[in-house]
């Protein structure tokens, strides 16, 4: 009987480190595919959205866990528990406030048009009825295809990177993708171009689980003080150079 009751405590005292352990730890569920906000170097994932979430961990009095997934998966890990909130370039739309709330916005952003850089028939998203156009999924760009234009093609994919891939394969005609993604791929693809058109603007969020305003609140805080102090100018210098020279930066170093 003796050594049931301390197996007991045993097994309690572990569950409560255990625990104890995970309350120590906010978890980022991302897609780390979409440079500059979010993407890989060597293991270890990077980028303007990880930066500013550790920042916003930091707040919180959390260490701070990256987790990587498909993009069209991430509002369902939320919801289920498996991640705390939401960092990967997301537009706060009206359909996906439904599920999850939303931050003050952090970014704006834009749409973009990418196409082989020999291609002289798209100067507009108008000139993209009847061709084949890849997104990626789950994002705004796919919505923007889908909902907004009319004759379009539409093939989604994984990643950007992937449609790039596509592009340049002739799998594809365009991509619809975010702006400063856009010019990462065009920078490191030069058969590609982008097409000079201002046809939708979209606003980044982070998002939570509905109802968890603690944690809102939180990230609200650390999105304004950024703002405010400096911090925030110094990351879009880091990660968004006019030169294309991308620094990671440390949050020891703010």
């Amino acid at each position: 009987m003796k050594k049931i009751i301390m197996t007991v405590i045993a097994l309690a005292a572990l569950f409560s480190f255990s625990c104890s352990k995970s309350n120590d730890v906010i978890k980022m569920g991302t897609n780390a595919a979409f440079p500059p906000f979010e993407y890989t170097l060597g293991t270890e994932v990077v980028g303007f959205d990880v930066t500013v979430s550790q920042l916003i961990s930091r707040d919180y009095g959390k260490k701070l866990k990256v987790v990587d997934m498909n993009f069209d998966g991430l509002i369902a890990a939320l919801q289920s528990g498996s991640i705390d909130f939401i960092a990967a370039g997301m537009t706060a739309t009206e359909e996906r406030r439904k599920n999850v709330d939303f931050s003050e916005p952090y970014y704006l952003s834009k749409q973009t048009i990418i196409v082989k850089a020999s291609d002289k028939t798209v100067a507009s998203v108008n000139d993209l009825k009847g061709k084949v156009v890849g997104v990626q999924a789950g994002t705004t760009g796919e919505l923007f295809a889908t909902e907004e234009i009319e004759g379009l093609n539409v093939k989604s994919f994984k990643t950007g990177i992937d449609a790039a891939l596509a592009l340049k394969n002739g799998a594809i005609e365009a991509i619809i993708i975010d702006e400063l993604p856009a010019q990462e791929i065009v920078r490191r693809n030069v058969e590609l171009k982008l097409v000079d058109d201002d046809f939708y603007t979209d606003e980044y969020a982070i998002a939570v689980k509905k109802g968890n305003t603690e944690l809102l609140n939180s990230i609200n805080k650390t999105i304004e003080k950024i703002k405010a102090d400096g911090t925030y100018q110094k990351l879009i210098d880091a990660y968004m150079p006019l030169d294309g020279d991308v620094k990671i930066v440390s949050i020891e170093d703010l």
